[in-house]
């Protein structure tokens, strides 16, 4: 045990002894650090010292090997999270200080369980550049449990993962419309602190107005539910 941080104590592994806690050839460890797929250790004189963050790094490597991810694809995808907001940025960025909603914290590998097959570099960027992720330490966290829930759904009943994002880029836009509109009713009549509190009117006048939409929509498809210019095989 090494005190690296005043009140801090990290566990530290030389590099014979990390690769025998993840169960890996210390060649295969070299490999990795060759192919930028670990962050440095720390130097001290030559000695090389890991941690447990290296740790997780390598089961989440293990993990996704065994999940059929190659070595490049998992290179890419270590580079995108590397590069993506952190939880600290989630607020900034979807321009709330706080939300009902649920965030899920989530290992890489639980990740790509939610979405087989489908987390490639380009959504993951795309679910970074919306909000719905961001990193902290060796976890990721969607920022929604319900809208993870519903994703995931959605691709396993066959949607592609990159056709859920951009509709829910589309749905965002339409979702800050009549935020505003509702916004703005309120204001003009109400004083603001009533806003907060009538939030829950705002999601059943969306809720129910969604609902009659779809069932409209259906009703011009004949009552198949079948979408519009989509004909039932027979």
């Amino acid at each position: 045990m090494v005190d690296r941080e005043a009140g801090t104590t990290v566990r530290e592994y030389r590099t014979e002894e990390l690769a025998e806690a993840a169960g890996i050839p210390v060649r295969t460890l070299r490999f990795y650090r060759e192919r930028k797929l670990l962050p440095p250790p720390r130097r001290e004189g030559r000695i090389a010292w890991y941690d447990d963050h290296h740790l997780a790094r390598l089961r989440t490597i293990a993990a996704l090997l065994e999940r059929g991810h190659t070595l490049g694809g998992i290179a890419e995808l270590t580079a995108a999270f590397e590069n993506g907001r952190d939880v600290g940025q989630l607020g900034e960025l979807l321009g709330i200080g706080w939300s009902e909603e649920t965030p899920v914290r989530l290992t890489p590998e639980a990740l790509a369980d939610y979405f087989e097959g489908e987390v490639t570099p380009e959504n993951l960027a795309a679910s970074l550049d919306l909000g719905y992720l961001a990193t902290d330490g060796d976890e990721i966290v969607h920022v929604s449990r319900r809208l993870l829930d519903v994703s995931s759904a959605l691709v396993r009943e066959g949607v592609p993962l990159a056709a859920v994002l951009e509709t829910g880029r589309r749905v965002r836009e339409h979702a800050d419309a009549m935020a505003a509109l509702f916004t703005e009713l309120i204001s003009a009549h109400l004083p603001e602190d009533a806003l907060p509190r009538l939030r829950p009117l705002a999601k059943s006048v969306v809720e129910a107005e969604l609902t009659m939409a779809m069932d409209r929509l259906l009703a011009s498809a004949g009552g198949t539910g079948s979408a519009p210019g989509h004909t039932p095989s027979s």
